[in-house]
């Protein structure tokens, strides 16, 4: 349901009981009229003024924050201008050890509350009527739940996101123990001792065995037979 936040009164600007005793009933009426748009025109300065002056605190905020934005770009602006690559010299083991960059993100909290509402929601606020006393009737139940909750909860959104964020970390820890199940158990001693340790290389052994396949192929040239040769005779 959308809430107003800001009204204009009287809506009814010729509703009204007249007095008894009254001679000019029309009169009457074209004064109680007149009495009414004076006090809506005042009402609607009035909301006009409230309008204005949250444009003004929001305007002056953005100046603040597009302010402070130039001065760090005249700051920075200035020290690339005094930079020189040709004289300043800027070690790798420097650059390592300079910390990385990072923004201050400010996250905004409480948007919503007494302290921060507008000045007609508060108005609002304070001139509707106010809850009935259940609070008495909370010392009469076995629950020992406070009997104005079931009237109106202010933390009820807020109790309900902290359920639903339990609920979500209870079903993560689950899964992660439901995963941890179906891993295949390794024995790192039994894997420690099938580790098969790669032989070093022999250049003399492989040739030997290349000539001597070369050897017993029948279909080897005398040319190739005498280069297998050549090179045999100079590894050993």
């Amino acid at each position: 349901m959308p809430l107003g936040k800001r009204s204009v009164h009287p809506r009814h600007l010729c509703r009204a009981v007249l007095p008894d005793g009254i001679s000019s009933e029309l009169e009457c009426v074209t004064n109680t009229t007149f009495s009414a748009i004076i006090h809506q025109l005042s009402s609607l300065s009035k909301q006009a003024e409230d309008v204005f002056g949250e444009l003004f605190s929001e305007a002056a905020t953005f100046y603040l924050r597009a302010k402070s934005l130039q001065d760090r770009i005249n700051l920075l602006t200035f020290k690339v201008t005094q930079l020189d690559s040709s004289i300043e010299e800027v070690s790798l083991q420097d650059i390592n050890m300079r910390k990385a960059f990072r923004s201050v993100t400010l996250h905004d909290q409480q948007v919503v509350s007494k302290s921060n509402i507008p000045n007609s929601v508060a108005e609002m606020y304070n001139s509707s009527d106010k809850p009935p006393s259940l609070n008495i009737l909370s010392e009469y139940r076995d629950d020992h739940i406070e009997a104005m909750k079931f009237y109106t909860d202010p933390s009820y959104y807020f109790d309900l996101w902290m359920k639903k964020r339990l609920q979500e970390m209870e079903n993560m820890r689950k899964e992660r123990g439901r995963a941890r199940e179906q891993k295949p158990y390794v024995d790192r001693t039994m894997s420690q001792d099938v580790i098969k340790v790669r032989k070093a290389h022999n250049r003399r052994h492989q040739w030997n065995m290349m000539v001597l396949d070369k050897e017993l192929r029948p279909s080897c040239s005398p040319h190739h037979q005498t280069r297998l040769n050549h090179s045999h005779s100079s590894v050993h």
